[in-house]
């Protein structure tokens, strides 16, 4: 084993850069948890959501109406996304009901 001798008054100055380093690192990792980072959806979230297919949401996405974030290989979306294109949705399945219906009458 090998023993280093510093001065105390440098010592002291490490440590004291030490500690506020850690508390930098401290203030930074609450400030991500601030954010909610909890609320994002998943794919199989807003499938269930919206009641689509996972293909039908990656038409979604390639189209640009939904907006995504991608992590790796993992998609998250914003719950506020996911409303607002809630209509769109359910407009699309009304209108493809409709035509439906309109073809069975002929």
């Amino acid at each position: 084993m090998e023993v280093i001798s510093i001065e105390l008054s440098t010592f002291e100055e490490l440590l004291t850069s030490f500690n506020s380093f850690v508390t930098k690192m401290k203030e930074m990792a609450s400030r991500g948890n601030d954010k909610g980072f909890g609320d994002w959806l998943d794919n199989q979230d807003v499938c269930q959501m919206l009641n689509i297919s996972p293909r039908t949401l990656q038409t979604l996405r390639d189209n640009g109406t939904l907006a995504y974030s991608q992590i790796n290989r993992k998609v998250y979306y914003k719950p506020e996304d996911v409303k607002r294109i809630l209509y769109v949705v359910a407009g699309r399945d009304k209108n493809s009901k409709m035509c439906n219906l309109k073809t069975s009458r002929l």
